[in-house]
């Protein structure tokens, strides 16, 4: 099982690489289901391994002029202290059993995976979904300051509790609140999702969580690898097919999930 693991978190960077968003949905996956590690502990690891494998992939979006610093700052800041209020404060607090369904007590591990899975859900329908064609324009739209803080506060929200990017929600968010073109929003995004995701992190160190740090960094360089190749093959596979493909996958995943947690 160990190298089936292995094995997916390099196909989750190459995902990563080849679609620009989204692969990172698979990584608390891979890690409960293929390496038995407890949701709550995945959702930390995922936090280390997203970030890393997004500072890989941003780095040829700034090559390319395909970040926006000030919009990742104004996005980026209430994001990054948000996921790490949540990682350190509220994760801890959540109660195990949650809440109790009936006569049947619902525990912690189990609202995060099936959290998990309803986020899947949303994300496979953002890529599945068409986007929108873009007009060129020659005016840059004025930032919406207070709507980019609120989202960056409850993306923030979400990547602390599950431990995903969260970049389904952050690309059109740049789009249609900062006026970015689609390129940039998807260097903007990893670059936020970089800098949210490993500062973050550092809400667990210290905390409960029994953090193997070996293992997360193997785990790390199988998931770079990925996204190294899957940079690669960009040049000659358009993700415009494999997106919505991708989707219906992680649509499939999402309802298994949700399934098994809550009635099997």
């Amino acid at each position: 099982m160990e190298l089936l693991g292995y094995a997916a978190s390099i196909i989750m960077g190459l995902t990563l690489g080849l679609i620009g968003g989204g692969g990172s949905i698979l990584t608390v996956p891979i890690l409960v289901y293929l390496f038995n590690v407890d949701p709550v502990l995945a959702t930390a690891y995922s936090l280390f391994v997203v970030g890393l494998t997004s500072a890989v992939g941003s780095v040829s979006h700034f090559k390319k002029g395909n970040v926006d610093v000030k919009t990742a700052f104004v996005f980026g800041v209430p994001s990054v202290i948000t996921v790490y209020v949540v990682r350190k404060f509220v994760i801890p607090a959540i109660p195990d059993p949650v809440f109790s369904w009936g006569t049947l007590p619902i525990e912690k591990s189990v609202f995060i995976m099936a959290l998990f899975a309803v986020l899947m859900l949303l994300a496979s329908v953002s890529m599945i979904r068409k986007p929108k064609k873009q007009t060129a324009q020659s005016v840059e739209k004025k930032y919406n300051y207070p709507l980019i803080i609120t989202e960056g506060l409850i993306v923030g929200s979400i990547t602390g509790l599950v431990g995903a990017g969260g970049g389904f929600l952050i690309i059109p968010a740049l789009v249609l609140l900062a006026g970015l073109s689609m390129k940039k929003a998807v260097g903007t995004s990893l670059l936020i999702i970089t800098l949210k995701s490993l500062l973050g992190f550092t809400g667990d160190i210290g905390g409960t969580l029994p953090i193997d740090y070996t293992f997360m960094l193997i785990f790390s360089a199988f998931a770079i690898v990925g996204i190294l190749v899957g940079s690669y093959l960009t040049r000659y596979i358009s993700n415009e097919k494999l997106k919505p493909a991708f989707g219906w996958f992680v649509l499939v995943m999402g309802v298994y999930i949700l399934g098994k947690e809550l009635f099997l």
